[in-house]
This record gives structure tokens, C-alpha cells and sequence, in this order.
């Protein structure tokens, strides 16, 4: 009889510190299989598989793709690698970022939900923004159980808040209450699988993907909107099979609705600042034009680009005062870190 003996984890800004203490925490008789998404730098190499075996629970390794899955180790997704799931083996794609990351937890918990269903314990810790909240109700759809960390006790409550709002959560618990709580679900006995909503099946074999166009699978689970990605410029669709709405491009990035907002955010602040370069360039270009001009007598062609380079010059002076309010700082949000590089 099968137990709910896989353990998907995702976390981002604080990450580390929560999973030491959770892990630390385990018992040395308990062995589920784990994989765990932890948002790190995509550039070098990443020491988290050392430092969680440090707390001296399961082994914690860096798969390769298409090796088989070993129970009871810590398969810990790679920088710049989606973790994933597949017919008893472990993926390792660099497929489109969703969430603007990579690897990024809605992935893997997709992943996870169609190949294992009412075997997974989707967890959800400390995080910016909502990666992890579609992924959740993935596994919820399919049967898995779905643990919170408790906002109030996460470093970053972003991302337990949104998967809390989105999506129907079997337990809300405190880092240091969590490790009793997952012995006992883990070995609880699996219900009987059920089938895999079409959609999940979908979208985790879109993940799959890397350099292979997924618009016919998109098309499948979502529709088309008047929105763009903006990372490839594309047409996005809406996948809205559940309360997280979620967007696809045709090539497979993406966003979820915060996420979305943030990169629209910051498309508006770079077009702003693009703007303000261009109007400082026009002045300069102004000022020179109208001194030649002035330099050869033509005085009537240095007065026309003399009105052009005062109304540049009046423009410079909007797009600074944009740019440097409060208010419009805080409408144009910009990346922020997810956590210490591991």
C-alpha cells in the first residue's frame, strides 16, 4: 500500500534558514522522497546540497536529467535547472522561467501532482511574491495534501500568503510544528489515484520543453489575451482552470499575477527611463544644431530649434519629477533578490 511518501518543498527568500531548521528537525526513521526548489542565483555553482546535509537528515544531491529517482535523498534543483518528475526519473530542463526564475517551484509541484497524485506533501515556505501557489492546487486537484508555512512566522510572508488565498491549504503550521506534522503525513496511507485533470498533465509536459515551441499545448489550456510576454514580447494566454490565474506565452514563459504586474512594472520604469535618455540626447543634439545654425547667420532656423530644445527640455523635467515621487516608486516595483545565492 502506497503512504504519501513524496515531499515536494518550494521556497525562496529565507529559504535556507527555514529549511535548516526543518530539516534539522526530522527524524532519522523517517525517509520520504524529497524535492525541493529553492530560488537561488542562476549563476555558479550552488553549495545547498552540502549545507542541508549538514543537518544530518537525508542525503542531498543535484540530479542529472533522466536519472532514476532515489527514495529517501533530497533531490535539490539545480541553478538555472526546472526540477521535474517523469515515469520513476528526474528531469533537469532549462525550459522557459516561470515566475521569472528558474528553477521555479510551480514546475516541479505540476510535475509532481501528475506523476504521483494522492502520494504527495506539497509544502510552501518562506518567499517573495506567489511562486508555489498554482503548483499547490495542482497537487491539491490531484489528490496530494497541501502544507503552509504560517505567514506570521515565515521571514518573507508573501508566498504562504498567496498559496493561503488561492488555494484550499490542508495545514498552516509554524517551521518549528511542521516536522512532527510530516512524519504524520507521510505515513499516512495514499488514497486511490484519480484521474489527472487534463490541464495539469498538460502543463507539466510544457515544463518538459526546451527549445520546442509549446503554442499548440497553450492553446489547449488557455486563451488568448491582448497582453504580451514581457521577456520574448509574444502573445500571452490566461490559464484560469483554477483561483490562480496564471499567463503563458507561446514559447512557455510564465507569470503569475503578481509577477506579471511586477514585470509590467518594470517595463513602464525602464520605458520611462529610455525616454528620459532620449530627451537628454535630443538636447544635445538641439543645442549643437542651433549653434550651428546661430554660426552661420541663420537665425530664424537657430530660433526654431531653439523651441524644440526648450520643449525637450520640459520633458526632461516631467520624466525627472515622475521618476524621483514616492508614489511612483512604489507603482513601478523592481526585482528584488529571492533569497541568499546557495
Amino acid at each position: 500500500m502506497n503512504t504519501r511518501d513524496i515531499l515536494v518543498i518550494g521556497a525562496s527568500a529565507g529559504g535556507l534558514q527555514a529549511l535548516t531548521r526543518l530539516f534539522s528537525d526530522m527524524p532519522a526513521g523517517f525517509g520520504p522522497t524529497v524535492f525541493l526548489v529553492q530560488h537561488v542565483t542562476p549563476a555558479g555553482p550552488s553549495q545547498l546540497p552540502q549545507l542541508l546535509e549538514r543537518c544530518r537528515w537525508l542525503p542531498a544531491f543535484h540530479p542529472e536529467d533522466g536519472e532514476p529517482i532515489r527514495p529517501a535523498h533530497i533531490h535539490v534543483a539545480p541553478p538555472d535547472r526546472h526540477l521535474l518528475v517523469r515515469d520513476g526519473r528526474v528531469l533537469v530542463r532549462r525550459g522557459p522561467q516561470e515566475n521569472r526564475t528558474r528553477p521555479a517551484i510551480d514546475p516541479l509541484f505540476r510535475s509532481a501532482a501528475a506523476a504521483f497524485a494522492t502520494r504527495v506533501v506539497g509544502v510552501v515556505l518562506t518567499g517573495m511574491l506567489d511562486d508555489g501557489a498554482s503548483g499547490l492546487h495542482a497537487i491539491h486537484r490531484c489528490g496530494g495534501l497541501t502544507v503552509v508555512q504560517d505567514p506570521e512566522d515565515a521571514d518573507w510572508p508573501s508566498m504562504p500568503r498567496n498559496a493561503i488565498a488561492h488555494t484550499p491549504v490542508d495545514h498552516v503550521v509554524a517551521i518549528d510544528a511542521m516536522a512532527a506534522l510530516l512524519v504524520r503525513l507521510g505515513r499516512e496511507p495514499a488514497p486511490e489515484r484519480p484521474d489527472i485533470p487534463p490541464d495539469i498533465a498538460i502543463e507539466a509536459r510544457i515544463a518538459e520543453k526546451e527549445l520546442t515551441t509549446t503554442a499548440a499545448d497553450t492553446k489547449k489550456v488557455g486563451r488568448p489575451t491582448t497582453l504580451v510576454c514581457p521577456d520574448c514580447g509574444g502573445g500571452l494566454s490566461e490559464i484560469a482552470n483554477s483561483p490562480v490565474i496564471h499567463f503563458r506565452c507561446q514559447v512557455g514563459h510564465t507569470y503569475s499575477a503578481e509577477t506579471m504586474v511586477q514585470a509590467q512594472g518594470e517595463a513602464m520604469e525602464k520605458a520611462l527611463w529610455v525616454a528620459l535618455r532620449t530627451h537628454e540626447e535630443r538636447i544635445e543634439l538641439f543645442t549643437r544644431l542651433a549653434d550651428h545654425a546661430r554660426s552661420r547667420g541663420h537665425d530664424r532656423v537657430a530660433a526654431s530649434w531653439g523651441h524644440q530644445l526648450a520643449e525637450a527640455r520640459s520633458n526632461v523635467d516631467v520624466l525627472r519629477r515622475v521618476l524621483s515621487q514616492p508614489e511612483v516608486k512604489d507603482a513601478l516595483p523592481t526585482a528584488q533578490p529571492d533569497g541568499p545565492p546557495a
